[in-house]
C-alpha cells in the first residue's frame, strides 16, 4: 500500500487560517504583531527567503519591520540594530537571516537577540529551555516537523525515532522535541560517525532526515509502515527543468512511498511549514506581550 502523503502546504494553510483569527483578536485589542527580519548583504537565496517572509507577513496582517544592512556592515553595527529592535515595543519578533557574511560571528549576533523576541529559537537561552523542557520559543523547522506529525495522527508515544543529522538548526532540536515527555519517543541521533546507518534507519517507526544529501536514505532502509519526514532540500542540476535544476530530498521518494506509512514530499512537505511557524511564533510573542501589558 502506498504511503499517506503528508501535505505540508495544506497543513500550513490550516495553521495560517488559525493565525488570522488570533491576529484579528489582537487587532481588536489594538495590537499588531510585528516581525523584524534582518538581512545583511545581497545573497540571492537570502534575499528571496526574506522577500517570501515579508509577503507572508503582509498576507496575514503582521507588520514587517525588517532592516537591510550592506554586506560590509560591522558586527557592532548589527548588534546595535538588534538592541534597538529589542527595545522597540512594536517589534515582537526578530530574526537575522542566515548565513551571514563571514566576518560576522553568528553565535554572538544571535545571542544579542532578546530571548522573548528570538523567533527562530536559536539563542542559548531558548536552546536551553528546549533541552530542559521549559516554555520557550521553538526553532521554526523542528516545530513544523512536530506539527506535521501531530496533525497527521502519527503516534510518537513509545515510537522508535531516528533523526539523521545533528545540526543546531534542525537535527538536535527535533531529537529533543521527540524525546520530550509529551512526545515520549525513544530517539537515536545519527550522523557522520554513525556505524551502519542502514540498520539504524530500518529500526525507525519515525525517520527524520535533515542532512541535505540527495538520495542518502535508500527506500530499502525504510521500515514498512514507518513515518518518513524528509527535511533535506538540495538543488540538483536537471536540464529537463525550465530553471535548470530540481529540488531533491534526502530520501528516495518514489520507491520509499511504496513502503512507508506516511511520507513528506520535497518540495511541499516540511518546507512550507518553516515560514508558517515563524509567523506562529511572532503571533504567540505578540499575545504574550499583550497579556503582560494588561497584567500591568
Amino acid at each position: 500500500m502506498a504511503a499517506r502523503i503528508i501535505d505540508g502546504k495544506k497543513v500550513s494553510e490550516d495553521i495560517r487560517a488559525e493565525l488570522k483569527a488570533k491576529i484579528a483578536a489582537l487587532a481588536a485589542a489594538g495590537v499588531v504583531p510585528g516581525l523584524a527580519v534582518i538581512l545583511v548583504g545581497e545573497d540571492p537565496a537570502s534575499v528571496s527567503y526574506v522577500t517570501g517572509k515579508e509577503r507572508s507577513c503582509a498576507e496575514l496582517g503582521i507588520a514587517s519591520l525588517g532592516r537591510h544592512l550592506g554586506a560590509d556592515a560591522s558586527e557592532a553595527e548589527l548588534i546595535a540594530l538588534i538592541e534597538s529592535l529589542n527595545a522597540d515595543p512594536a517589534v515582537h519578533g526578530i530574526l537575522v537571516q542566515i548565513p551571514m557574511p563571514a566576518h560576522l560571528d553568528e553565535r554572538r549576533v544571535i545571542n544579542a537577540i532578546a530571548p522573548d523576541k528570538d523567533m527562530d529559537g536559536l539563542t542559548a537561552a531558548n536552546a536551553g529551555r528546549l533541552l530542559l523542557d521549559e516554555p520557550g520559543i521553538l526553532p521554526c523547522t523542528p516545530a513544523g516537523v512536530m506539527e506535521l506529525l501531530r496533525r497527521s495522527g502519527v503516534k510518537t508515544q513509545g515510537a522508535d525515532a531516528v533523526v539523521v543529522g545533528r545540526s543546531n538548526l534542525v537535527g538536535k532540536p527535533v531529537a529533543n522535541l521527540l524525546a520530550r515527555r509529551s512526545s515520549n519517543a525513544t530517539v537515536t541521533m545519527c550522523h557522520t560517525g554513525t556505524a551502519d546507518l542502514e540498520r539504524r534507519c530500518r529500526e525507525a517507526d519515525i525517520l527524520v532526515s535533515c542532512v541535505g544529501s540527495p538520495g542518502l536514505i535508500k527506500a530499502g532502509w525504510i521500515k514498512p509502515g514507518a513515518c518518513v519526514i524528509d527535511v533535506g532540500v538540495t538543488r540538483v542540476e536537471d536540464a529537463t527543468k525550465k530553471k535548470g535544476y530540481r529540488l531533491a530530498g534526502d530520501v528516495e521518494y518514489e520507491a520509499a512511498s511504496e513502503i512507508a506509512g506516511w511520507i513528506t514530499p520535497v518540495p511541499g512537505g516540511v518546507g512550507p511549514m518553516t515560514v508558517t511557524m515563524l509567523l506562529a511564533n511572532t503571533v504567540a510573542a505578540a499575545e504574550k506581550a499583550a497579556a503582560l501589558g494588561r497584567a500591568r
